[in-house]
């Protein structure tokens, strides 16, 4: 198995793309560290992997508290004396125009987005080169990482930003044996866009702008992570792989609302 005895921790564990790739991990030998914001989510996801007969803690996080951070990150040094992979998968999104869009909703999104990728990784980075081992970063970027869509600034923005901390976590330490990769989904099936999918409209409009003419689903992607994460991914770093059903492809994008 890919990740036997490998620590995994992974933020926004509680649900979709995170809670997927907590499976696939699980299932591949891991001991998943599950981290939500929502402590409930993050427990339901580790009693599943118990259940299945994984190995995984749970813990409630605030990414965008930098010394909930480091204690975070020193709690699981000290638990399991090693991390081997960090999935930065906690996100949100805005859906507002410009000239609508609060301060507070702009700085909300960006501190999640970003600014809990970054300290994730710079926690997660200080112990790997401290402990002197190897390790593989791998952050949920979007096609609105390398794109645009209208009413989103602040999701689009700290997407982009993401695809550029890649690139510079990516080169800084790849020759400290750590590798930092990033994945772009598609539009994919979660709770964070299941409203999509009610409207049979905007459902079909989802699947006009994917030249696959589907969307996806978050175990897809988990698996693209999983293969980053893995010694299999061995001489790739500061990438960001699309797994988008040909979104980017197709250089076009209709926004599936324009307003909500």
């Amino acid at each position: 198995m890919r990740f036997q005895d490998k620590v995994v921790v992974i933020t926004g564990a509680g649900s979709g793309i995170g809670r997927e790739s907590a499976f696939g991990f699980a299932a591949e030998g891991g001991r998943v560290v599950c981290s939500d914001i929502d402590q409930a989510t993050a427990e339901g996801t580790a009693e599943e992997i118990r259940k299945r007969g994984g190995e995984a803690d749970a813990f409630t996080l605030d990414t965008t508290d930098p010394q909930v951070v480091q204690t975070f990150f020193d709690t699981i040094q000290q638990r399991h004396g090693r991390m081997d992979v960090l999935i930065n998968s906690a996100g949100i999104r805005e859906i507002s125009p410009v000239v609508d869009l609060s301060y507070e909703e702009w700085r909300r999104v960006i501190d999640v987005n970003i600014t809990g990728v970054f300290l994730c990784a710079q926690a997660f980075i200080q112990r790997v080169v401290r402990d002197g081992r190897p390790g593989s970063i791998v952050n949920l970027a979007s096609t609105l990482g390398v794109t645009a869509a209208p009413n989103r600034p602040a999701y689009v923005a700290s997407k982009h930003a993401v695809v550029g901390l890649t690139k510079e976590l990516g080169l800084e330490f790849g020759q400290q044996g750590i590798r930092v990769n990033a994945v772009g989904p598609g539009v994919t099936r979660t709770a964070l866009t299941e409203r999509y999918f009610q409207d049979s409209t905007m459902a079909d409009t989802i699947r006009s702008i994917h030249a696959m003419h589907r969307w996806g689903e978050a175990e897809e992607v988990a698996r693209a992570i999983l293969f980053l994460a893995s010694d299999e991914a061995s001489f790739i770093t500061g990438t960001t792989l699309m797994v988008d059903g040909g979104w980017t492809a197709c250089l076009l994008y209709t926004s599936p609302s324009p307003r909500d």
